[in-house]
C-alpha cells in the first residue's frame, strides 16, 4: 500500500512562503494522481492542488490558484507544494495523497486512496 509522509509545516506571517513535502513510497501501476489537502478546524477537507504522477497537468483551488505550485521530484518519489503570498485563511492542517485518476475531479477525496497523517501550517496576520 501507498505510504505517505509530510514535513515542512510551521508558523509564518501572512505574505511569507513555505514548502511542504511528502515522501511517498509503495508506488504501483495505479498510483498516478498526487494531491494535497487542507482541513481547518471546524472545516471540511478541502482540495488544495493536484497533479498527474507524470507531471502533465496540474489543478489548483481556485483560492490558491496564482500563489501555490505542486511538483514532484522523482528520484525520492517526493511530493512538494510551494505555498507563497501566505494568508490567515490558508491556516490548516496539510495532507499530500495518492490515488488514481477515476472521474477526473482532481481535487475531490474520493480520487484518492492513501493519505499522510498531515502537517500543521499556521499563517498569522
Amino acid at each position: 500500500q501507498v505510504q505517505l509522509v509530510e514535513s515542512g509545516g510551521g508558523s509564518v506571517q501572512a505574505g511569507g512562503s513555505l514548502r511542504l513535502s511528502c515522501t511517498v513510497s509503495g508506488f504501483n501501476l495505479y498510483t498516478n494522481l498526487l494531491a494535497w489537502f487542507r482541513q481547518a478546524p471546524g472545516k471540511e477537507r478541502e482540495g488544495v492542488a493536484a497533479m498527474d504522477t507524470a507531471g502533465m497537468i496540474t489543478s489548483y483551488a481556485d483560492s490558491v490558484k496564482g500563489r501555490f505550485t505542486i511538483s514532484r521530484e522523482s528520484a525520492n518519489h517526493t511530493l512538494y507544494l510551494r505555498m507563497n503570498s501566505l494568508k490567515p485563511e490558508d491556516t490548516g492542517n496539510y495532507t499530500c495523497a495518492a490515488g488514481q485518476i477515476r472521474t477526473g475531479r482532481w481535487l475531490a477525496s474520493d480520487e484518492y486512496s492513501a493519505w499522510g497523517r498531515g502537517t500543521q501550517v499556521t499563517v498569522s496576520s
